[in-house]
């Protein structure tokens, strides 16, 4: 098969980059040496969260999942815990993101950003959190986590876009879940799941 799904852990990165350069642990190193074979990610996911990233073993696999990726026929779902309850049990975020400004290291809400929309709906909430099962409509860096943040609910755990006094948590509470998209040489729709962690669920939480 051109494809290989694979579930990322933290704080792993996907990829070589900047912090972890050439001959660092990677997730593409680590599946490189599996295959015994080039692999590369068709997507990314920060290096703080958890869950499915498709490779392609193939260039041609790799570029018609990639143009999928710009339209509705890819299609990522997460899980999140986030800071406080919000107000409605489901919404959309329909705010552009750009590099921060102030810190260009960091991404923020910018008129003149990138346009940015994500879903998300509440699927269990506690006192002084919620879960959300939220969908990426729009694919930008860091969205869940700026979008969050700029509603007043930050992700649990988020070291750049939290704030002080959130409930503990033993990292970035954001996992990738689902991924669907369209096999490039059948047509069929494949469609990945991949439950989050132990470590995932809060102390209370029966499942």
């Amino acid at each position: 098969d051109a494809r290989l799904a694979v579930r990322k852990p933290a704080p792993l990165q996907v990829h070589p980059s900047p912090s972890a350069p050439r001959g660092a642990d990677t997730l593409e190193g680590r599946v490189q040496r599996y295959l015994h074979s080039g692999a590369h990610p068709v997507h990314r996911l920060d290096a703080e969260t958890t869950g499915i990233v498709l490779f392609a073993k193939l260039p041609y696999a790799q570029a018609h999942i990639q143009r999928q990726m710009q339209t509705d026929a890819f299609r990522k779902e997460y899980l999140a815990w986030v800071c406080g309850v919000p107000a409605a049990p489901e919404g959309v975020i329909d705010a552009p993101i750009g590099r921060s400004h102030a810190d260009r290291k960091k991404m923020a809400i910018d008129p003149n950003g990138r346009p940015s929309r994500t879903e998300w709906q509440v699927v269990r909430q506690d006192a002084d959190r919620a879960l959300l099962d939220v969908h990426l409509i729009t694919g930008r860096t860091h969205q869940i986590r700026v979008h969050m943040a700029s509603i007043h609910h930050p992700v649990l755990g988020d070291p750049i876009y939290g704030a002080k006094g959130l409930p503990k948590a033993p990292r970035l509470m954001l996992h990738a879940y689902s991924l669907s998209f369209t096999h490039p040489a059948t047509g069929e729709r494949m469609r990945f799941i991949a439950p989050p962690d132990a470590c995932f669920h809060v102390p209370d939480d029966p499942t």
